[in-house]
Formats: C-alpha cells, sequence, structure tokens
C-alpha cells in the first residue's frame, strides 16, 4: 500500500472582525476545493481560523468575548465545511475558539480537530502552550490575552491513525505557540507521530522584544524545522496572513519534510494553497537511525524536564 499522500496548507488572508462565519467557511469551502482538484488527501486550516484574531482586543464582557467561541463542532455556520469535505473525500485539520461544558463548568479553549474524508471528527486538541498576558496593558500597539480567553489545553498532545484513508498514517497536532516549544514534538514523536498540523497567528510586530521583529519569519522556519528533524516528522505549518484589524501577520505557510527541508512555501499573504506529496515512509530515514529514540534516548537523565518548570541555577 503506497505511503504518500497529498497535503495541502490553506493559508488564509486577513478576517475582518465584521466578517460573518458564513463567510469565512466559503473562503475555506474554496480552497478546500481547489486542494481536492490538486489531489490532496488533506487540507490544513489555520489556528481561530473562523474569526479575526479577537485576544487582540481587552474587553471585561464575557457576553462579548463568548460571541468569539464555538458552542458545537460542526455548528449551523461550519456545517458547510464538513459537508464539502464528505462529499469531496478530503479531511481536513481546523483550528477555532471552543466553548465546552464538562462537568457542568464552562470552559474556553484554543481548539484545533482533524476531521477524517469521512467528515468525521476523529482527533481534538486544545492548547497547551498559552503565550501573551492576562490583564489589559495599554501601551501595546495590540493586546495578546490568550491567558485571559482560554485555559490551558487538558488533553495533552495526542497522535490519531487514519483509517479513513489509503495511507493509515499517525497524525498529531498542535497550536501557534506550541511550535516554539521542543517538548511539543518529542512527545509527539515518542508516539509515533508521521505528520503533525500546526496552525498559527503571528504578528510581524513583538511589543516586548520589538528588536526581534525582522527574525519572526525566520524564528517561525527554524522551530518547526527543527521539531521536524528531531523527531522524524512532517509538519504542515498553516498561517493567518497579512494586515488584519491593523495588525501585520506573518504568513509563510509551509510544508517541511522529516529532514527538516521546506518542501512548499506560501509566497502571499491572503488566501493561498501550498500542497506536496509526502511520503510518510521517508519518516523512518529519521525514525530508525539518528533520531532512533529506542536506541539512542538517556531519558533517566532528563528528569529535570518534568520535575521543575522554570530555571534551576547551581548553587
Amino acid at each position: 500500500m503506497s505511503r504518500k499522500i497529498t497535503v495541502g496548507a490553506a493559508q488564509l488572508g486577513p478576517i475582518a472582525r465584521t466578517e460573518s462565519r458564513r463567510q469565512v467557511v466559503a473562503r475555506m469551502i474554496d480552497l478546500m476545493r481547489e486542494a481536492k482538484s490538486r489531489g490532496c488527501h488533506y487540507v490544513a486550516f489555520p489556528e481561530l481560523a473562523l474569526t479575526t484574531f479577537f485576544p487582540r482586543w481587552y474587553t471585561e464582557n464575557q457576553a462579548e468575548i463568548d460571541a468569539w467561541f464555538e458552542t458545537e463542532m460542526p455548528g449551523p455556520e461550519t456545517l458547510p465545511l464538513f459537508e464539502e469535505a464528505r462529499k469531496l473525500g478530503i479531511g481536513f485539520y481546523l483550528g477555532y475558539a471552543e466553548l465546552a461544558q464538562e462537568d457542568g463548568v464552562t470552559h474556553h479553549y484554543n481548539t484545533s480537530i482533524l476531521v477524517d474524508p469521512t467528515g468525521t471528527i476523529v482527533g481534538k486538541y486544545r492548547k497547551v502552550h498559552l503565550p501573551g498576558h492576562r490583564e489589559h496593558e495599554p501601551w501595546r500597539a495590540f493586546q495578546h490575552l490568550e491567558k485571559r480567553y482560554f485555559e490551558r489545553g487538558n488533553l495533552g498532545f495526542g497522535a490519531w491513525r487514519a483509517q479513513a484513508a489509503a495511507e493509515k498514517g499517525i497524525f498529531g497536532m498542535a497550536l501557534c505557540n506550541d511550535r516554539r516549544w521542543p517538548e511539543t514534538y518529542r512527545v509527539l514523536g515518542l508516539q509515533g507521530v508521521e505528520m503533525a498540523f500546526i496552525g498559527y497567528n503571528t504578528p510581524i510586530h513583538y511589543p516586548p522584544v520589538p528588536e526581534h521583529d525582522h527574525l519572526q519569519g525566520f524564528h517561525n522556519h527554524l522551530v518547526m524545522q527543527a521539531g521536524a528533524y528531531q523527531n522524524g516528522m512532517w509538519i504542515v505549518g498553516i498561517a493567518k496572513a497579512g494586515k488584519e484589524e491593523d495588525c501585520d501577520l506573518l504568513g509563510q505557510s509551509c510544508i517541511i519534510a522529516p529532514t527538516g527541508e521546506m518542501v512548499a512555501m506560501c509566497s502571499t499573504v491572503e488566501d493561498e494553497l501550498v500542497t506536496s506529496v509526502c511520503d510518510l515512509d521517508r519518516c523512518r530515514e529519521l525514525k530508525d537511525n539518528v533520531f532512533n529514540f529506542g536506541l539512542h534516548r538517556e531519558p533517566e537523565t532528563y528528569r529535570l524536564i518534568v520535575d521543575t518548570k522554570g530555571p534551576v541555577e547551581p548553587a
């Protein structure tokens, strides 16, 4: 059985604050149809793909905040995306804000799902590494209030086998800031993940350290290429891009091989699809050799990684 699959990174250009979910879903369906015409088995959309990046605004009105969240998936406005996927026989990855009821308590998560080519949700991930701040910081050009509006994900980094398509690969998910942390990739790699989808919204301007603004693109690719190589997996990074409500978002959506090589990258900051044929068997080049975990890892020497949260300096 062939282990080659064709995957599309479906970058989205700016989404206005006034743009409805139905309008955004229509844009996504256009990209999904284009992906199908190029032979894609899966197409991946960005983090918080259904709305503008709302954590850039501070509000204490909970109803206003909750309006950005989805209470069900699919819901009336997102169902057409699932129906189109089922019609086309294409799977997808989607990031969104999730309002969840668990044990009678309301929770807010930055979430992504993996949907197979039958339109069935087969995996869910909730963002672990929440960036930004909790309180109003008016000195910033824009806010980054993920720590205020979301809770840390409670599902961990999962892995799922795709059983509804010929490739039967092992897939993982992460979101935005997760890609900057090596633990993300290692936990996925230890589960044999062969392809990870990572949606993101990355401003070019970083208010706390503006001297790094010119490095945003470099750092974006650096961490994903390193994660791909050190864990022998394909990485599909999918951006929200362009000037969105006066905030410049990076773009540069990409597909990265297990060797760390960039095989496709978007060249605009608009709605754009890039695709690549990905041979999942190429993961073995790394998993069986340089990064053969069973042969070379020495986990008993890594206790500090899980035993402490912050740095421990020598006495």
